[in-house]
């Protein structure tokens, strides 16, 4: 398994200082997140501006780019920024794109009909497709998570297992997911706050991973921290801690 961050861990810099800042964090591997509302790297930017996205990238950074987080809703998506983000992947080599699911509520079949049109464009170019795992989201239950997967051929399932250990209660049991996870997300989480720094929370890494390890997962998991939490080098700390963590179990 392999350690990366995503680049809105560091959601107060620009996407090329985020990189650098990764890099002096000791990560060699990255998550890149398209996100409308950070100024980092947008949807709406990246439309007709690819190539240049590509090389700005390569200028700035020695990370190796392992996956794509592309953080839009579904009513605001566009297939041509999708597309984009397809194109985008495709150019640094990018084998993981990861999507939001439709919220709680969405018609079952209209889903299935969204995701398999990304579905096939990701196959197309040899990537990997799959739905975050959130709340107030389709993918809030875990079984109704793993049954898109199996209405979708080949998609996969980012993990944020956050979502299940913080509802307030008792942990939501989530080990139906396993089999079709294809990238995950890491933080510390308790039953009720969604991010809590390290060693405060209840994230058993122990047990995700030995249950990725089950499965035969070798791909990337991700040090994943949210925007607008932490500051200065309170968030640089835990970084550098989540990531020494996860190397631990590994």
């Amino acid at each position: 398994m392999q350690i990366a961050a995503t680049t809105r861990s560091l959601w107060d810099l620009s996407f090329q200082a985020a990189c650098k800042q990764l890099q002096d964090l000791g990560f060699d591997k990255v998550e890149i997140c398209i996100n409308e509302e950070l100024d980092q790297l947008k949807p709406s930017e990246l439309v007709g501006n690819v190539d240049a996205t590509v090389a700005a990238f390569r200028d700035a950074s020695r990370l190796s780019p392992v996956a794509i987080l592309l953080e839009e809703t579904p009513d605001a998506e566009s297939l041509t920024s999708f597309e984009a983000v397809v194109d985008f992947a495709k150019q640094l080599r990018v084998a993981q794109i990861t999507i939001l699911a439709s919220p709680v509520g969405t018609p079952f079949n209209s889903e299935i009909d969204r995701l398999r049109e990304r579905n096939q464009l990701c196959e197309a170019e040899a990537i990997r497709l799959s739905i975050l795992t959130r709340k107030g989201l389709l993918t809030e239950d875990p079984h109704t998570a793993v049954e898109l997967c199996q209405s979708v051929k080949g998609l996969g399932i980012t993990l944020d297992p956050s979502y299940y250990i913080c509802t307030g209660g008792a942990e939501l049991p989530f080990d139906v997911v396993f089999p079709n996870v294809t990238h995950v997300h890491l933080r510390d989480t308790s039953t009720t706050e969604l991010q809590v720094p390290t060693g405060l929370g209840a994230m058993d890494y122990n047990r995700i991973v030995s249950a990725l390890r089950q499965e035969y997962y070798n791909r990337s998991m991700s040090v994943d921290l949210f925007p607008q939490t932490m500051d200065g080098e309170e968030r640089l700390l835990e970084m550098r801690k989540l990531r020494r963590l996860i190397e631990s179990h590994l």
